[in-house]
């Protein structure tokens, strides 16, 4: 690509938005009449029982009863979320969906040397799903037994036992992975990194004591952590989450100052979905999650809903790219 990358995105955002504009002076008769005709299947680039799963199956139900299609998800889980978004990328049928993540969209370009997508060209952006933190979990039997109560506590820990823990995350590159690498370059701590193919699996082996310590999603940790078996030292955003308000901020319990690791999750289609089509489905999500059924759901979860415009999250994605590039720089995090 012989622009730069920002040259590039404003193009990119200029042409999405006059399309869009074509598309809001045009009737919908043609997206309403002959799309979907067949079902649309929501790619899940992880492993189920993450956030990223959990979000599409939350609005998969409501986009199959007023499109008239099933919406099927289907987990494809790997390299950090870069096998099931370079499918959907690939994808020709005009009836594949991604839920993408700030991993595959925000992080995975500055993490990875070589990606076999470019996240900007080949898709076409829909609309922001939710926000979420990340929470920072432990066991809570292993943070018994090590006399760890707060972030304080696991720092001093890790210092005095330099090279024995292990952080899990739902692979490379994810926000997981990256608020632990910020955690790590911030403290001065080492923790070998083990990659898994998404939270669900992740979550059970710390839940069972194999791992010391992941930054997962808060959506995806909730049960665990009201259940007992994980515990929440605190929450990766700036400020508190409404879900847990009595967990502290990273930056308050551990004297980490300006730390901020949040994620967030969205709906993209592969390049070339008609501008009137994508429109639909934005609208449609954003209905959705505007219901008191769904606001109450989300904020059990601990996830902040969304449905802005595909201009807004383009605008989104593209920031995000950039403040990520510079994360990855300052923690050294690498993917071959």
């Amino acid at each position: 690509m012989s622009s730069t990358p920002h040259t590039f995105h404003r193009r990119h955002l200029i042409a999405l938005s006059a399309a869009l504009a074509a598309g809001l002076t045009a009737p919908l008769a043609l997206a309403q009449t002959a799309w979907p005709s067949k079902p649309v299947r929501i790619v899940v680039p992880f492993a189920p029982g993450g956030t990223t799963d959990i979000l599409a199956r939350a609005i998969a139900p409501d986009l199959s009863r007023v499109l008239g299609q099933q919406f099927v998800v289907e987990n494809k889980p790997g390299a950090g979320g870069n096998l099931g978004s370079e499918m959907v990328a690939k994808s020709t049928d005009g009836h594949t969906l991604l839920m993408g993540t700030v991993g595959t969209h925000g992080i995975n370009r500055a993490l990875y040397p070589k990606l076999p997508f470019d996240p900007f060209k080949d898709f076409a952006p829909i609309t922001l799903v939710a926000g979420v933190p990340n929470v920072m979990v432990v066991n809570t039997e292993k943070a018994a037994a090590r006399q760890i109560a707060n972030v304080r506590d696991f720092i001093q820990y890790a210092k005095s036992h330099p090279g024995q823990l292990n952080m899990s995350s739902s692979g490379n590159g994810t926000s997981i992975h990256l608020a632990g690498e910020l955690f790590k370059s911030q403290t001065g701590i080492f923790m070998a990194h083990i990659p898994y193919r998404g939270s669900g699996p992740a979550l059970l082996d710390l839940a069972a004591g194999n791992m010391d310590v992941m930054f997962d999603n808060l959506p995806s940790a909730m049960q665990l952590i009201k259940s007992g078996k994980l515990k929440a030292l605190a929450v990766t955003s700036a400020q508190r989450s409404a879900a847990l308000p009595d967990t502290p901020t990273v930056e308050e319990a551990g004297g980490l100052k300006g730390f901020e690791a949040s994620s967030w999750f969205g709906l993209l289609a592969p390049a070339g979905m008609p501008p009137d089509v994508v429109l639909r489905i934005q609208q449609e999500v954003a209905k959705s999650l505007a219901t008191p059924a769904m606001k109450e759901r989300m904020a059990t979860l601990g996830a902040i809903p969304s449905g802005n415009t595909p201009t807004q999250f383009a605008a989104i994605i593209e920031s995000e790219h950039k403040k990520w590039a510079e994360v990855v720089k300052a923690s050294g995090a690498k993917v071959d």
